[in-house]
């Protein structure tokens, strides 16, 4: 990914502020989403096809990392191994979400649409995040 690119996503030339940025969007979609499945665990469940006790735990889970990452976003040069774990956590959830998909849920249509979805969003997540890293420890 270009540097050019990557300052226009996130609007800045600075490289640490666009570790920064793209940690902040990450909380603010991960937080959301785990809000969601948090406060919504059975209606979404039943629309995606996944256990919503199930739901509810990764909701809670979800909410907490993105506390976390949020927190991170806010330092004004996150540590570099700090965002590392956080790229590798987006990794492993991105690989996670397909190896459930194709081992054990047994999703409806939407659940089928939503998991991928899911899962290439994070893992966008990551990319922008070490590139930025990259970028920024040059």
């Amino acid at each position: 990914m270009s540097q050019a690119l990557l300052a226009g996503l996130a609007r800045t030339t600075q490289p640490q502020s666009m570790v920064r940025r793209f940690l902040a969007l990450d909380a603010v979609v991960t937080g959301a989403n785990g809000l969601a499945y948090a406060l919504a665990s059975g209606p979404l469940g039943d629309l995606l096809g996944v256990d919503s006790a199930l739901l509810l735990e990764l909701g809670l889970f979800l909410t907490a990392f993105a506390a976390g990452v949020a927190w991170l976003a806010s330092r004004p040069q996150p540590p570099a191994l700090a965002v590392k774990l956080v790229v590798d956590a987006n990794l492993l959830w991105a690989v996670l979400s397909l190896v459930a998909l194709a081992a054990w849920l047994d999703p409806t249509t939407a659940g089928l649409v939503w998991t991928p979805v899911q899962a290439g969003t994070v893992a966008g997540f990551a990319l922008l995040q070490w590139t930025a890293l990259r970028a920024a420890t040059r």
